[in-house]
């Protein structure tokens, strides 16, 4: 027997720009729209995608570079140059961080190493 709440799950996929889009009857509904604000970067194609602004999003979660640095796996070389605008994240980087503008516990709890306690 499935019970009304089951019935009402919600199916989402995460596109190759880092947009979150929820799946209905056929088609796409944004659910995190660009961030606005967030820097540009062009690729050699020219088409200019908006990134996630890395040192808002670790201000927001509240930790310091290094901390952001060890939840996301990464060298802290790696956030300087991404908030210093030396480097640019990209592929599975630039996803991760839209996600993380989206639902930062939900992706930290995620990538924790241990389990969080109860």
């Amino acid at each position: 027997m499935m019970l009304a709440h089951e019935v009402n799950m919600r199916r989402l996929r995460l596109k190759a720009d880092g947009r979150i889009v929820e799946l209905r009857d056929g088609q796409e509904f944004p659910l995190a729209p660009a961030i606005p604000e967030a820097p540009v970067a062009v690729a050699a194609s020219g088409d200019a995608t908006p990134l996630p602004a890395v040192r808002d999003l670790r201000r927001r979660a509240q930790l310091t570079q290094l901390e952001f640095a060890a939840r996301l796996g990464v060298p802290v070389e790696t956030i300087r140059n991404w908030e210093q605008g030396k480097r640019v994240p990209r592929g599975p980087a630039r996803a991760l961080l839209a996600v993380i503008a989206h639902s930062p516990e939900t992706v930290f709890a995620a990538l924790a190493t241990e389990p969080a306690p109860a």
